[in-house]
């Protein structure tokens, strides 16, 4: 008998290689999942002027990025909700706990949402035409807008990821984070606490699906052979000066310095 519903995930035309240059931008799900890369030692930049919820937000970090250019960018769509200061008409990326009444909330349409991601994707391509996008959606409800208000929201944003998936065939791939969330793991046990954000163990699950469907076999045999390495790492031990741990991280160091050799991209500090 099946207990659960599986979320088909269409395959991508790239995979993503080992320590590859990534850069993630969108809501706190997009922290959560570069964070997984982080520990898996590719060269991740995640949110650098910090967690971005609309497409305008996300092509705001985008324009003003200008570490080096990634070879894989992810973008994550938390809303399409936004806070124009009306002083100005701009649309800002955070409202830095100013008084409501400065600002107008709106909601993009399909198209605006469309459009702010088309611009973010030509920006990153003038700074390295080869690169590849994933684009997904947030799973995390807002319970401000109510949880009507909330579904449509992410209605917007999944027609509006099509809509750019559809334009850029082979070059933008659609990750169903939000599906997975709410058909496979519809069950309040992969929720944290505020019955809101998933669960440590959700969050896990979703970088299963994500690195079986975009890790290439050389990525996933470099992960293998990290894991122990960065368990080592990660011990802690009752004596940090007893010549044993000392001697044990001397040997774990020598055997990250050869996978290092293996896999240039590979920094150990």
């Amino acid at each position: 008998m099946e207990f659960m519903t599986t979320v088909n995930i269409d395959r991508p035309e790239f995979l993503i290689e080992p320590c590859e240059r990534m850069l993630f931008v969108g809501s706190c799900f997009a922290d959560s999942i570069g964070r997984r890369f982080v520990e898996e030692k590719f060269r991740v930049v995640v949110n650098p002027f910090g967690v971005m919820y609309n497409p305008v937000s996300i092509l705001h970090t985008v324009r003003r990025y200008e570490g080096e250019p990634p070879q894989v960018v992810v973008f994550t769509l938390g809303t399409n909700h936004v806070y124009r200061l009306k002083s100005s008409g701009e649309i800002v990326d955070n409202c830095q706990k100013r008084p409501h009444n400065l600002f107008d909330e709106e909601e993009l349409s399909i198209d605006e949402c469309a459009e702010a991601i088309e611009q973010a994707i030509e920006t990153m391509k003038l700074r390295n035409p080869k690169v590849k996008f994933i684009v997904t959606v947030s799973p995390i409800r807002y319970a401000k807008y109510g949880f009507h208000g909330s579904q449509l929201s992410k209605a917007v944003l999944l027609l509006a990821a099509e809509k750019v998936c559809g334009n850029h065939s082979g070059e933008v791939s659609y990750f169903p984070a939000y599906e997975i969330i709410n058909d496979e793991l519809r069950d309040y046990r992969f929720y944290a606490d505020d019955m809101i954000h998933p669960s440590s163990k959700a969050v896990e699950y979703i970088w299963q699906r994500f690195s079986d469907n975009y890790l290439s076999p050389k990525a996933k045999l470099f992960i293998s052979e990290w894991k122990p390495l960065k368990e080592a790492f990660g011990h802690r031990p009752f004596n940090p000066e007893a010549q044993e741990y000392k001697d044990f991280i001397a040997k774990t160091r020598q055997k990250a310095e050869e996978l290092a050799r293996r896999y240039p991209g590979l920094t150990l500090d």
